[in-house]
C-alpha cells in the first residue's frame, strides 16, 4: 500500500504498535520513508523511522518533524487506569494542530491534515445507531476528555486554517476491556433481556486497512465514525474466543448498547473495491477473534502512551 508522508504521534501506544505490525516495511516495501513514528522513548528492535521527542515539551522539534508531512495521525493521548492526565488528550491534539499550522506542504502552501484518534465513548448512553451529527453526551471521564479534545481541536483548527478530522473509533478487538482485559473469573453485565453489552467493533487488521485508506484522502469530514458494521455482544465475543466468563446483573447506569452508524465511512471509501465487503457486511464475533489472534502475541510489545 502507498502512504502519503505521514507523522504518527504516539507510535509506542497500543494502536501505534498495532499499526506498526501491519504497516511495517517488511509488508510494505519502500514505504518506510513516508512514515515517521514518533515516540517519547526509542522503539525497540525496529528499523522504522522513529523520531524521539516529547510533543508537549518540545514544540519546535515537533514543528520541524511535521514541516514536510502531508498528514499527522495523532494517536497520542491518555487512557483511564494508566495514571496519566486525561486532559493530555486535548493538549496533544492542540500541539499537533499548532505544529501543522507552521508547516506548508511544498507546491500547495496548505498545512498538513490532522487526524485525531477519538472514541465512541463521546456518545455516551444513547439508543440506536449513532451518526456523526448526533449530540455528544459522554457519561464517563474518558468520553468527556475525548469530547473536549474534539471541540477544542475543531476550534483551533478553524482558527489556524488546519483541516482536522476526529476519528470516533469503536471497540478494537484485542485492545478492548473484553478480549484484551480478560482474566480468569471475568464477569460481564447481564441485562433484563438476558443479553450482555453490545458494541460496535473493529478488528486490528480491519482498522489498519481502513486507516491506510483514509490517510491519502483530502475530503475527510470534521468527524468520522470508524468501526465495522453491526453490533457485537460481548458474551458472544468471549465465547468465540473460548474464554470462560460469568454473568452478573447489570447496574442501573450500565450502558447496554453503543452502536456506530458507519454509513458515512462506507460512502467515503466506496471507491476502494477491496474494502467493500469489510465496510458493508456486519462484523461477526468469530471473525473479530480471528483478526485479534494475528496480533495477540505482539499486543504488549510496547507500553501505552506516546
Amino acid at each position: 500500500m502507498g502512504f502519503p508522508v505521514t507523522v504518527i504521534l504516539g507510535a509506542s501506544g497500543r494502536i501505534g504498535a498495532l499499526l506498526r505490525q501491519f504497516w511495517c516495511p517488511k509488508q510494505s516495501p519502500g514505504t518506510s520513508p513516508q512514515l515517521h513514528w514518533q515516540s517519547r522513548q526509542p522503539l525497540r528492535k525496529t528499523p522504522l523511522a522513529n523520531p524521539v521527542l516529547d510533543p508537549l515539551a518540545e514544540p519546535a522539534r515537533l514543528a520541524a518533524l511535521v514541516a514536510r508531512a502531508d498528514v499527522v495521525l495523532c494517536l497520542a493521548g491518555s487512557i483511564p487506569g494508566r495514571g496519566g492526565d486525561l486532559a493530555d488528550n486535548s493538549r496533544l491534539a492542540e500541539a499537533a494542530i499548532k505544529a501543522a499550522a507552521q508547516a506548508r506542504r511544498p507546491g500547495s502552501g496548505q498545512p498538513p491534515r490532522v487526524l485525531l484518534a477519538s472514541s465512541a465513548a463521546v456518545y455516551g448512553n444513547q439508543p440506536g445507531l449513532l451518526a456523526e451529527d448526533q449530540p455528544l453526551r459522554p457519561v464517563q471521564p474518558y468520553g468527556t476528555a475525548k469530547a473536549e479534545m474534539e471541540q477544542r481541536a475543531a476550534r483551533l483548527g478553524q482558527q489556524l486554517g488546519v483541516p482536522v478530522t476526529a476519528l470516533r473509533i469503536g471497540n478494537i478487538a484485542g485492545l478492548d476491556a473484553i478480549l484484551g482485559g480478560w482474566t480468569p473469573g471475568f464477569c460481564l453485565d447481564q441485562f433484563e433481556d438476558g443479553s450482555s453489552p453490545r458494541r460496535s467493533y473493529v478488528g486490528p487488521q480491519a482498522l489498519a486497512r481502513i486507516l491506510a485508506a483514509l490517510l491519502p484522502r483530502t475530503d475527510l469530514p470534521p468527524c468520522l465514525n470508524l468501526a465495522q458494521p453491526g453490533l457485537i455482544e460481548m458474551g458472544a465475543l468471549l465465547r468465540a474466543a473460548d474464554l470462560p466468563f460469568q454473568l452478573r446483573p447489570a447496574a442501573a447506569d450500565a450502558i447496554a448498547e453503543v452502536g456506530l452508524d458507519v454509513g458515512r465511512l462506507a460512502r467515503l471509501l466506496a471507491d476502494i473495491p477491496a474494502l467493500q465487503s469489510l465496510l458493508q457486511t456486519p462484523a461477526q464475533a468469530d471473525q473479530l477473534v480471528a483478526d485479534w489472534a494475528t496480533i495477540a502475541p505482539h499486543s504488549a510489545e510496547e507500553t501505552p502512551g506516546s
